[in-house]
């Protein structure tokens, strides 16, 4: 079932357009306040954002620029406004579509289902899905080279990244730093095995809870590590 998120202020409006998505077996998701509705969008995965121009504290214009920054999910934008400055303003931050009040709830199912369809295209269309590694709340993004703890990005170095994949492609296996560095470094170890140290510390600050209690990689004394499962 397809996910949408309605951020509207006017209650009746955006429970009217919740009844007929609904009917069209869609899960509907509502908030009447424009930063409360840009956190869910950041945050929680929608497949589509139906967002209202005009709203308490951050207007339509900036969710949408914040929205656009970070995700490709298609974008809805309603107003009541009939200006064309508005429309070409709206679109040229990355909305997808624009519709001005007074509309039919019949025609905004439509252009939903219309979007929705176009997208799944988009990204289905002999394009292979990224490789991805999940394990307890750590997402990595083989294809993409991002790295996620509980939906929050981190921002890794190439190093970083190759190293923590390369433990996460190789679960409960203790490797020893010399040959953590020759795999990640392409190199004998020549007295240099205290970068991987120095990596493994960096990669435990960005995804750990608690660095002297990791749950992803583990140290074996007078060993190396190993990643847990």
């Amino acid at each position: 079932m397809s996910t949408i998120l309605i951020v509207e202020d006017e209650t009746a409006i955006a429970e009217l357009e919740k009844d007929y998505l609904e009917l069209s077996n869609f899960d509907v998701t509502i908030e009447n306040d424009g930063c409360e509705g840009a956190a869910r969008a950041l945050n929680e995965d929608f497949d589509l954002i139906i967002l209202d121009l005009m709203l308490p504290n951050m207007d339509g214009f900036e969710i949408c620029k914040m929205i656009r920054e970070k995700k490709n999910t298609p974008i809805i934008m309603v107003t009541a406004k009939k200006d064309d400055i508005d429309k070409i303003r709206g679109l040229g931050l990355g909305a997808d579509d624009y519709i001005t009040k007074p509309f039919s709830p019949s025609e905004l199912v439509a252009r939903v289902k219309a979007h929705l369809a176009r997208y799944k295209r988009l990204t289905t269309s002999g394009m292979p899905e990224n490789e991805m590694i999940e394990i307890r709340g750590l997402k990595i993004d083989k294809t993409a080279r991002r790295v996620y703890i509980n939906g929050e990005e981190k921002t890794f170095t190439t190093k970083e990244f190759d190293l923590l994949t390369f433990l996460a492609q190789h679960p409960n296996h203790v490797f020893s730093k010399e040959e953590l560095f020759k795999e990640i470094w392409e190199m004998e170890s020549v007295g240099d095995i205290a970068t991987v140290t120095v990596h493994i510390k960096k990669i435990r600050e960005k995804i750990e809870k608690s660095t002297s209690k990791p749950q992803y990689i583990e140290t074996i004394w007078g060993v190396g590590y190993r990643f847990k499962v």
